[in-house]
């Protein structure tokens, strides 16, 4: 397998806690990293056996144009790495960058699986107790069709399979109830595409309260609502930490020392540091983003998963799926 790639470039801390992070995979996974960035940025990694740097003479800031910023900023880092992923050099790339010009950076360079309408955003929920939730699309379209949702189910099923190891994953299209019939004209189109769709388990309509629960492995919405709740999610989940500490620490009893041990771990099995990347499917290649906040963990996570991805082969999967069918 080829090595994947890494943007040393656009994070919000700058290329320091990138490198870091790809130190710490090496360390974790052995193998080979292709690090891409200005000379600055990739000099710690001059000289490492374990590293093959690629030199970009630009970057793309957070504050540039989306959808111009690749065909301006040639030579950037993402667009460098994005050339190598196309070329087959790296088995998948993976950014911390400005997320709108990595969606275009990857349509531009590496383009879509040929019958993919459009590639969606896919986000790994976690859920205390239980495997996470595969969640798509997570903000890539905001106004979507029943065919593409059909396909987004399609591509979330195989991601699920290979990310998280289980054998015909329970798919749900979101709706506000779990009766076929319940939701709107493209709930309900969808709802019969996923039926007769054979190659995935369809469970029905699920809710949102289902999302962080047992009940369904991978859930299908549209960009605009996936977006809206998976902010929601993140707000509750703080404000719920933030309360639960408050609590615990409003005396001088100790319990809030004898409480930590416990909520810790359950606090390490929520973070999404763990992920540390979300997947574009539907891009003729692996192409990850991860968040521009990510801290060291978070890199090497997502740095992990890639390999794990390209290794299961997920790209070529969705290709002879959808490939066949003819855009």
């Amino acid at each position: 397998m080829n090595p994947v790639a890494v943007d040393l470039m656009g994070g919000d801390s700058g290329p320091a806690v990138i490198v870091e992070g790809v130190l710490e995979a090496l360390d974790s996974t052995g193998g080979e990293i292709v690090v891409v960035g200005t000379e600055e940025a990739c000099r710690p990694l001059v000289g490492d056996a374990r590293v093959r740097v690629v030199h970009a003479s630009e970057e793309i800031l957070m504050s540039d144009d989306p959808a111009t910023a690749p065909r301006r900023k040639r030579d950037a880092s993402m667009v460098v790495g994005a050339t190598l992923l196309k070329e087959q050099q790296v088995s998948a790339l993976i950014t911390f960058g400005n997320s709108g010009a990595a969606m275009a950076t990857a349509l531009v360079k590496v383009g879509r699986i040929r019958g993919v309408a459009r590639p969606a955003i896919t986000v790994e929920l976690p859920v205390p107790g239980t495997t996470s939730t595969i969640m798509l699309d997570a903000g890539a379209n905001t106004e979507v069709t029943p065919a593409w949702l059909h396909q987004f189910a399609v591509m979330g099923s195989v991601f699920c399979a290979a990310r998280l190891n289980i054998d015909r994953p329970r798919v749900g299209l979101l709706s506000i109830g779990e009766e076929p019939g319940k939701g709107n004209s493209l709930v309900k189109e969808t709802y019969q595409l996923l039926v007769d769709e054979p190659s995935i388990n369809f469970l029905g309509n699920v809710e949102g309260r289902d999302i962080m629960s047992d009940r369904v492995d991978v859930v299908v919405t549209d960009g605009f609502t996936g977006n809206v709740v998976l902010k929601s999610l993140e707000g509750a989940a703080h404000l719920f930490a933030q309360a639960i500490l408050a609590a615990l620490s409003s005396g001088d009893d100790g319990v809030l020392d004898l409480a930590l041990p416990k909520l810790l771990p359950l606090w390490n099995q929520m973070t999404p540091d763990d992920t540390g990347a979300a997947a574009l499917l539907g891009v003729n290649g692996l192409f990850l983003i991860g968040h521009g906040a990510s801290n060291t963990r978070a890199v090497a996570s997502g740095i992990r998963n890639a390999r794990q991805l390209a290794q299961a082969d997920v790209v070529g999967t969705i290709r002879r799926l959808e490939g066949s069918t003819g855009e």
